[in-house]
């Protein structure tokens, strides 16, 4: 099934749909890359795409494991590379997601299940990632 379908409306704007909700999202070029800036870049959306993710998959492992996730943030700096081919080179994430009431071994686990979202596994060594947990 298709996931989304994405169309180029000029000036380096594309609108996204994703098909099963259809919910629409809008990206940008950024100001460094020739555009506007007036939205998510591609690049932004990967890049925020690892902190979301790690925080669904926490909260997934605490709805399988009865814990309560009622706090979870997370701040995403994304850094390009200066050479040549541009990509991202860095992500720095800081995960906020204490005061959750864990006790030390379930902190333990829900940290390793967030480490091992489908994001990180993607991106792997691709790209480095600096990543500071609060918990």
């Amino acid at each position: 099934m298709i996931t989304s379908k994405v169309n180029y409306l000029g000036e380096l704007r594309t609108s996204a749909t994703h098909i099963a909700s259809g919910t629409t999202i809008i990206t940008d070029a950024p100001t460094d890359n020739h555009g506007k800036g007036e939205a998510f870049s591609p690049t932004d959306l990967v890049a925020t795409s690892y902190a979301s993710c790690m925080l669904t998959i926490i909260g997934i492992y605490c709805q399988s494991h009865n814990l309560s996730f009622v706090n979870g943030t997370a701040e995403v700096t994304k850094i390009m590379s200066t050479d040549s081919p541009r990509r991202i080179s860095k992500l720095i994430i800081n995960i906020d997601i204490s005061n959750n009431g864990w006790d030390e071994s379930q902190t333990k686990h829900v940290i390793a299940a967030g480490r091992a979202c489908p994001v990180a596994k993607t991106l792997g060594d691709n790209v480095e990632v600096e990543l500071n947990i609060n918990a």
